[in-house]
């Protein structure tokens, strides 16, 4: 999911209402066809996790999981050959808004030009995994994501059921198995999200027309029967900007879904599936879910499978059946049970005129989500061709520098009794995730006898602890030495009735955030 301007939401919702008002007085041929799959019934491997609350609700996070706390995905796909960022695919089709007007001007009427065209001109020429991979994980990552299939309906692996793959059409490569090799080979967790559940509801505009002329009453080429495979030929949910339009009531598109879905699991054995919103479809997701997990248990002898998902009002959420996923926010607290904010360095896909956020706003979101039990999946923008633009470069290289010295703080790590103090109060939830930190903001990790005293920027004075004052609730044992990670030298400290003060040096081993490392007597 996304999150919408005023503009956006007013040009989308007002088409979508006047092809609704119009749609019984279109006389366009209905494209109908069989959907490969369909005709199987959704059925989880053989093992302990059945679809039902009872037995999703036994799922244990794997170790590994609560491990890692960082993981890089490659959000990418032919929207990113317009470079207008998130949504592409769904908004050149409603006039208004600005995609619209871009593909007119670039590309042409989409009765004329439409996505099916922008295929062929995602040719992923520069896409070097290995070399990706190897970015990724000098910056941190102990787990690699990659794309699956968005809402555009176009998979990104040698697709069983649906022609429109990256392996048949556009760069015509594996683009999921390459990242998976390049993973496995650096001995990485991987993992796939997949927007597919959404696609048919949220791809609702590719089946309407102009408003106004010259073009008043000519489809798009979403209703040309010859693409139906593509573009759902669905004209009677569309999606509407509500949360519970997001998924299809169509029951052979569900059972299809599982099918796609099951292909991709089945073939690249994922540690992670991501789903973009609720367990979709009922029991069907949920037979998803469970066949997920009892993959994993027949593989590896016991579970080590993630599933993400999200509490926005689409679909089934419940905590206990897998990791809950924060899109572009965080949670206010620890929660007893590991978490996942998803989030991006920039739009989700790349954007000519994106801003991104700098390598302070990354960390201390990050600093802050770890010490809440939570892991960061980030993705960091790729052009259309697979390079990576300089700001998506850049935050690569600081992020390493910064892990290469601060890593024991993050890696395998668990929160403290609390997770921070200090004068900024994040906003809870999805979607609110810009938060103006200050080096008087710290978050807490332990690991071990080691507690971890993040400083959510770069301290220029003494540091003032309170939750580590003499007779604090948290901790009776009077702290015995204070280490700064990177730096060689002694580190000053006294601990008093009102805080721990710790003299940071004058110079700093690192940008952005601070790491003291805290022993007790």
């Amino acid at each position: 999911m996304t999150n919408f301007t005023k503009r956006e939401i007013l040009a989308g919702s007002f088409a979508t209402a006047l092809a609704v008002k119009a749609g019984t007085a279109r006389a366009q041929q209905t494209a109908t066809a069989k959907l490969p799959g369909a005709d199987v019934t959704p059925v989880a491997a053989p093992g302990p996790f059945k679809p039902t609350d009872a037995s999703l609700s036994t799922y244990k996070t794997p170790d590994w999981f609560r491990d890692a706390k960082f993981g890089i995905w490659a959000h990418w796909g032919p929207q990113a050959v317009a470079g207008q960022g998130d949504w592409y695919a769904r908004f050149m089709y409603v006039p208004g808004h600005p995609h619209y007007e871009h593909h007119l001007k670039t590309y042409g009427h989409p009765s004329e030009k439409g996505y099916k065209d922008l295929l062929p001109l995602w040719t992923a020429d520069k896409f070097d995994p290995e070399a990706l991979v190897t970015r990724y994980e000098a910056a941190g990552a102990k787990y690699i994501v990659s794309m699956g299939v968005h809402h555009d309906n176009f998979d990104l692996w040698n697709s069983r059921h649906h022609r429109w793959n990256a392996v048949q059409m556009g760069p015509k490569r594996d683009i999921v198995g390459s990242l998976r090799a390049a993973a496995r080979r650096r001995g990485l967790r991987f993992g796939v999200s997949e927007h597919l559940g959404a696609s048919y509801n949220w791809w609702y505009p590719n089946q309407l027309y102009d408003q106004f002329w010259p073009k008043m009453g000519v489809p798009y080429d979403g209703a040309d029967p010859r693409f139906v495979d593509l573009y759902h030929g669905n004209r009677d949910e569309p999606f509407l900007n509500r949360p519970e339009t997001w998924y299809t009531k169509n029951p052979e598109y569900q059972r299809h879904w599982f099918a796609r879905i099951r292909d991709l699991v089945d073939n690249y054995q994922p540690d992670l599936l991501y789903t973009d919103g609720g367990v979709p479809f009922g029991e069907i997701g949920r037979s998803m879910v469970a066949h997920l997990y009892n993959s994993s248990i027949a593989r590896s002898g016991k579970l080590e499978a993630v599933y993400n998902h999200k509490s926005l009002g689409s679909g089934e959420f419940n905590k206990a059946w897998g990791v809950q996923d924060v899109e572009r926010g965080v949670l206010d607290g620890i929660d007893p049970l590991p978490w996942q904010t998803d989030t991006s360095n920039g739009d989700w896909f790349y954007n000519e005129g994106d801003r991104y956020k700098s390598t302070d706003e990354v960390l201390t979101m990050f600093a802050d989500i770890v010490s809440k039990n939570g892991n960061m999946l980030l993705n960091v923008v790729l052009r259309a061709d697979g390079s990576l633009p300089p700001q998506s470069d850049q935050l690569l290289t600081e992020l390493a520098a910064w892990m290469a010295v601060n890593a024991p703080a993050i890696h395998g790590t668990r929160p403290w009794h609390i997770y921070g103090e200090g004068p900024t109060k994040p906003k809870q939830g999805a979607f609110q995730e810009r938060a103006a930190y200050t080096p008087q903001d710290i978050r807490f990790t332990t690991k071990g006898e080691t507690l971890h005293a993040i400083t959510l920027g770069e301290p220029k004075g003494p540091v003032a602890i309170t939750s580590l004052a003499r007779g604090n609730p948290h901790e009776r044992r009077k702290v015995r030495t204070v280490k700064l990670l990177g730096h060689r030298g002694r580190i000053n400290f006294q601990q008093t009735d009102q805080a721990l003060v710790i003299t940071p040096p004058a110079s700093l081993p690192t940008r952005h955030a601070s790491v003291f490392e805290i022993h007790f007597a």
